[in-house]
């Protein structure tokens, strides 16, 4: 995971967030905005900027537990082979917490979420991304799409249950949000 912080001289939210950064593991590669004109113009005093990836995370305000989604999704999918037991109550909450998005954890089975985009199309757009990054991971979430919404289900059909693979698949979805259409 690529993590670029821009920053100005003497700004303690700047400071912050390279506390942040650094209390969540990572490294960033930081860039003065005070030294290029044209990152002036683009940022202003709207400092810090955080990106992942190339693409903006966080403006203002990051704390390290922020980044928990991030670091979710940066892990692979692992194998589901049986024999181990689903995740249940404290385990099942605490990663769940890490997911940190909205997605509805039903009857300690399975993930749950639903999707608004603008149209048929970019509901179908986001669906195909989906599949790919499904088919990539070797994990397979139930989608329902309909005009302007998907809806996907995940859980590990194995062992009945939901394991931390699930909630990698869920922050790998979320990720796409930020290269997707834009939501209505």
């Amino acid at each position: 995971m690529e993590v670029t912080l821009y920053t100005k001289s003497d700004c303690p939210l700047c400071d912050d967030a390279k506390e942040a950064i650094h209390a969540a593991g990572l490294t960033a590669q930081e860039v003065d905005i005070d030294r290029d004109p044209e990152l002036q113009r683009r940022f202003s005093n709207d400092v810090p900027v955080v990106f992942i990836d190339g693409v903006e995370a966080f403006r203002h305000h990051v704390a390290a537990d922020d980044f928990k989604p991030f670091l979710l999704a940066a892990e692979k999918c692992i194998p589901c082979r049986g024999g181990v037991p689903p995740l249940k109550g404290k385990e099942l909450k605490a990663i769940r917490d890490s997911l940190g998005s909205d997605w509805n954890v039903v009857n300690e089975h399975h993930l749950e979420k639903e999707f608004r985009f603008k149209d048929f199309a970019e509901a179908l757009a986001f669906t195909n991304k989906v599949g790919a990054i499904a088919e990539a991971e070797g994990h397979h979430p139930d989608i329902y799409v309909a005009w302007g919404k998907v809806r996907i289900t995940i859980w590990t059909h194995k062992i009945d249950g939901l394991t931390r693979s699930d909630f990698v698949l869920a922050a790998k979805i979320d990720r796409l949000l930020d290269t997707s259409a834009r939501r209505t």
